[in-house]
C-alpha cells in the first residue's frame, strides 16, 4: 500500500503560494517607483516651476515692479490657515480698465462673465497630515520671503525649500532667526537693521520673539493633528 501523506495541504494554497512568489517579484518594482517618486521635484518642493494656465500672469511684474503687496490677492493670509488664491473679481479690480482689451487676459475675463474659477495649479502643497496655519506665523513675525522665497523676483513661482519636517524644525527650535518685525511680514526687500550678520539678526529675532510671545512647539500635535 501507498503511504498516505503526512499533511494535506487545503487546495487554497497553491493560490496562496503564486500570490506570495507575485508579491516578492513586485517588491522591487515598488522600490524603483517609491525612489522615483520621492526624488520627483514636485515630492522634494524644490524648483518646482509649474506652468499656469494665464500665461502673462507675473508675481515679478505685480509684486515687484508694481509693488502689489502680497494681502491684496491672498486676502485670508493673516486670518486663515490658508493664503487665499485671488478669484478673477480681484484681477479684474484693475484690468475693467487696464489692458482691457489685451487678449492675455480672455481667460480671465472668462471666468469674470461666467463665475468660473480659473484652474490655477498649486505650487506649494504640502501633504494631507501636515496641518500649517499661514496667519500664526505671519502673526509671529515671520516673512512670506522665508518660505516662498523671493517671489517678487519670479514670473512664475516656483519653489525655493524643501518644505520638509526638518526643515520646518529647524525654525521652530531658533525662531530667533528667522523673525522680523509684522509690519515686514510682506516686504520682500526686508533687510534686518545693523550691520546685517546673522548675530544681529538673530538678537532682534529674540526681541521679537519675547515681545510676541512666541512658542514654537516642536511636539508632533503642533503639525499632526
Amino acid at each position: 500500500m501507498d503511504a498516505e501523506p503526512l499533511y494535506n495541504f487545503p487546495k487554497w494554497s497553491n493560490k496562496a503560494t503564486i500570490a506570495m512568489l507575485l508579491g516578492l517579484a513586485a517588491i522591487p518594482l515598488y522600490v524603483g517607483i517609491l525612489l522615483g517618486y520621492g526624488a520627483n521635484p514636485t515630492t522634494l518642493n524644490t524648483g518646482y516651476q509649474p506652468k499656469q494656465p494665464v500665461r502673462f500672469y507675473s508675481h515679478a511684474l505685480h509684486a515687484g515692479k508694481l509693488g502689489i503687496d502680497c494681502r491684496y490677492c491672498h486676502t485670508t493670509v493673516e486670518n486663515a490657515a490658508m493664503a487665499a488664491i485671488p478669484p478673477s473679481e480681484v484681477c479684474m479690480n484693475c484690468h475693467s480698465g487696464i489692458f482691457a482689451n489685451s487678449t492675455k487676459l480672455d481667460q480671465i475675463r472668462q471666468s469674470y462673465n461666467s463665475g468660473t474659477p480659473v484652474k490655477w495649479i498649486k505650487v506649494h502643497d504640502l501633504p494631507d497630515y501636515v496641518y500649517f496655519d499661514h496667519s500664526v506665523h505671519l502673526n509671529a513675525g515671520v516673512g512670506c520671503a522665508e518660505c516662498h522665497g523671493p517671489v517678487h523676483q519670479m514670473d512664475v513661482v516656483k519653489t525655493v525649500q524643501n518644505l520638509s519636517m526638518s526643515w520646518c524644525v529647524e525654525c521652530h527650535r531658533a525662531p530667533e532667526r528667522f523673525l522680523r518685525p509684522r509690519d515686514q511680514v510682506t516686504n520682500m526687500d526686508w533687510t534686518p537693521p545693523g550691520d546685517g550678520s546673522r548675530e544681529a539678526r538673530e538678537k532682534l529675532g529674540a526681541e521679537l520673539a519675547k515681545k510676541y510671545h512666541i512658542n514654537a512647539n516642536t511636539d508632533c500635535v503642533t503639525c499632526h493633528r
